[in-house]
């Protein structure tokens, strides 16, 4: 028995490093059922097991511990919520990446749904966008007048921080991440610079926690790689359902923002894919079952676009287009001045 202990203090002990390694604060780390909480400092371990109360839990392993129902914000889609534990953490690094920079509208438009939930829940606070110049010019700036019709969001609650290098805008967040006056901090990085790598998700992650607040890290064209994030969801745009009407679907019509959410990486979740629509008027997500698209699909058997194909009766060539009138025959309204006809008399030089 005393044996099975010790085996059991020392796996404890190795989770607890691996935890400080992937910035998880040790402390709110809870013991296993078998082993008491109370229990004597192990001799092979650097740190002494601390009794934990039910109010300051965190998720890190599966099975390992619970969090408070009220640190995970919730999407509104409760297969999504089901799959991550409740939600996405709301005191946490949270990765949203973008396969390709076509990728950039839907990422964006996730992060603002998710800053949606916050202010809706919470105090209207301001929320910091922080971003490189090559960033801004690759993908531009939301929309003002859609930011309050979708989001619900006004202008002037949504700031932005363009920096002219990584290195400014992951010191930015940095500072911004420990401000409890603002509602949420976004960072939007494209590719997969060095910069951005285990030590510096690190710390983001450490000043989300001690703050209280959210940070997303938005990722363009990006791969994956290992950082300090719970959860890496990886987003793309899902086709719209037409518009829903009395009579039903309205034929040729553009429904609501739709997302393809795939969890890419999460410490409690099992990968799994989902497709989400946004409810602008309720400010939450709703799923889309798996029925509804083959209903969908039912109603528009072919697509609105067909594939281009090689004919036998190819469209003619078009003829050749000028961009001024044939020499010798100018317009009525394009002859020179007088001043200018002496000049354009003369011969061109030479050379």
């Amino acid at each position: 028995m005393a044996t099975s202990a010790v085996a059991r203090e020392t796996v404890f002990a190795l989770r607890r490093q691996i935890a400080k390694i992937e910035g998880t604060l040790p402390e709110r780390l809870q013991a296993p059922a078998a082993a008491p909480v109370d229990a004597p400092r192990n001799p092979t371990a650097d740190v002494t097991p601390k009794k934990i109360t039910p109010t300051n839990l965190t998720i890190v392993r599966r099975g390992l511990a619970v969090a408070p129902p009220d640190a995970f914000l919730r999407t509104g889609a409760e297969d999504l919520d089901t799959a991550l534990g409740g939600g996405l953490p709301k005191a946490a690094l949270s990765e949203i990446h973008g396969a390709a920079t076509r990728d950039a509208g839907a990422v964006a438009g996730f992060a603002l749904s998710l800053v949606s939930l916050i202010l809706k829940q919470g105090p209207r606070l301001p929320v910091l966008w922080i971003g490189t110049a090559e960033i801004f010019r690759e993908a531009g700036f939301p929309y003002a007048t859609g930011l309050h019709r979708l989001f619900g969001i006004e202008p002037e609650q949504l700031l932005f921080s363009e920096a002219p290098r990584l290195l400014d805008a992951l010191w930015t967040a940095e500072e911004a991440a420990r401000m409890t006056a603002l509602a949420a901090v976004i960072l939007e990085i494209r590719g997969s610079p060095q910069r951005l790598d285990l030590t510096a998700t690190r710390r983001l992650h450490a000043r989300a926690q001690s703050a209280g607040g959210p940070v997303f890290l938005l990722r363009q064209a990006g791969e994956p790689e290992p950082t300090a994030a719970p959860v890496r969801l990886v987003l793309s745009a899902a086709p719209s359902a037409p518009r829903q009407t009395i009579a039903g679907p309205l034929a040729g019509s553009i429904g609501r923002s739709a997302f393809t959410v795939s969890i890419g990486k999460s410490r409690t979740a099992l990968p799994g894919q989902f497709t989400l629509e946004w409810n602008p008027d309720e400010r939450s997500f709703e799923e889309r079952r798996a029925g509804e698209r083959r209903q969908e699909r039912a109603a528009n058997p072919v697509p609105v676009v067909s594939a281009s194909r090689r004919g036998k009766d190819p469209a003619p060539a078009s003829g050749a287009v000028l961009a001024f009138a044939a020499v010798g025959s100018p317009a009525a309204g394009d002859q020179p001045s007088p001043g200018e006809r002496a000049a354009h008399r003369r011969p061109r030089r030479a050379g």
